[in-house]
């Protein structure tokens, strides 16, 4: 029995990742700032949406942290205090809230600031933490501050204070994304709706299946590629390696054909690091 109450479950981790694969591992569902400060009291590691993660099929050995309840709701009512003529503050967002449900209400209420991350199947506090986003804009275009718990205590910070940039929050190793406050601007349903739309429309090439998303960032200085195209010019659209493929759809995206392992997948990122001549940093996590 844990101090705070804390669920606890040994689980499969494939259960939890958009690629369906990775093995079982301790989960602990933390539902209140005091229970992540028990979890995070011996080595852990985080999930969010499962997005962006192949797992080890052994699993991991750490206890895995994954925010619900409280901390996976969002108070979208605007602060007075924190708010201006120019921009709405909102109170506070739970790390663990899914960003497609998120996006629909801030669409609903006629707030901007985010549609440039439609369609990503994340959490907050994972998208926050790699910067997720798409060209129309990314997390840290929204973000006003954000709660950030570790061992040794909580503290808060704004944007400025990070080092942050394309797939990168700047956010140490070992912190994690308990709660951010979002700063929006005053729009109108349609108007976000339309943004949404477009930003959407772009993605329409991607591929459908089970998916962790990008698996290399777009390398800087190689002027009209992105990581795709480079893929794809290696000619590795549709190679398959056991049950896992690089999509013909988009080269940069690795899919589950059903079945497939983190070893399958992990050949396939061996085979596009040997034969794409320009060196490719990985946008994936791996666990472990």
């Amino acid at each position: 029995m844990t101090q705070t109450g804390v669920r606890v479950e040994r689980q499969p981790l494939s259960r939890y990742t958009t690629l369906g694969v990775g093995g079982e591992a301790e989960i602990w569902f933390v539902e209140t700032l005091d229970q992540l400060r028990e979890a995070v009291s011996a080595p852990y590691r985080i999930l969010g949406g499962g997005s962006n993660l192949v797992v080890a099929d052994e699993g991991v050995p750490e206890r895995v942290i994954r925010l619900c309840g409280p901390l996976a709701k969002a108070d979208l009512e605007p602060d007075p205090q924190l708010s201006t003529a120019g921009d709405i503050v909102t109170g506070w967002v739970g790390g663990g809230t899914p960003l497609p449900g998120l996006l629909r209400k801030l669409q609903g209420l006629g707030l901007s600031n985010l549609e440039g991350t439609v369609g990503i199947p994340a959490q907050v506090g994972g998208a926050v933490w790699m910067n997720a986003g798409t060209r129309f804009g990314e997390m840290f275009g929204g973000l006003h501050s954000l709660e950030l718990v570790t061992p040794q205590g909580t503290r808060t910070v704004t944007p400025d204070e990070l080092d942050w940039g394309y797939r990168n929050s700047g956010i140490p190793r070992g912190e994690i994304v308990s709660r951010v406050r979002l700063r929006l601007r005053a729009s109108t349903p349609p108007d976000v709706q339309a943004r949404m739309t477009l930003a959407d429309d772009a993605r329409k090439g991607q591929p459908k299946m089970k998916t962790p998303g990008c698996a290399f960032k777009n390398p800087q200085g190689v002027a009209g590629k992105g990581a795709g195209r480079l893929i794809d010019e290696a000619g590795l659209k549709g190679t398959r390696c056991g049950q896992a493929m690089i999509s013909p759809e988009h080269a940069n995206f690795i899919v589950n054909l059903g079945g497939a392992t983190a070893a399958d997948v992990h050949g396939l990122l061996d085979i596009i690091r040997r034969q794409v001549p320009v060196p490719l940093e990985l946008e994936y996590e791996l666990w472990p």
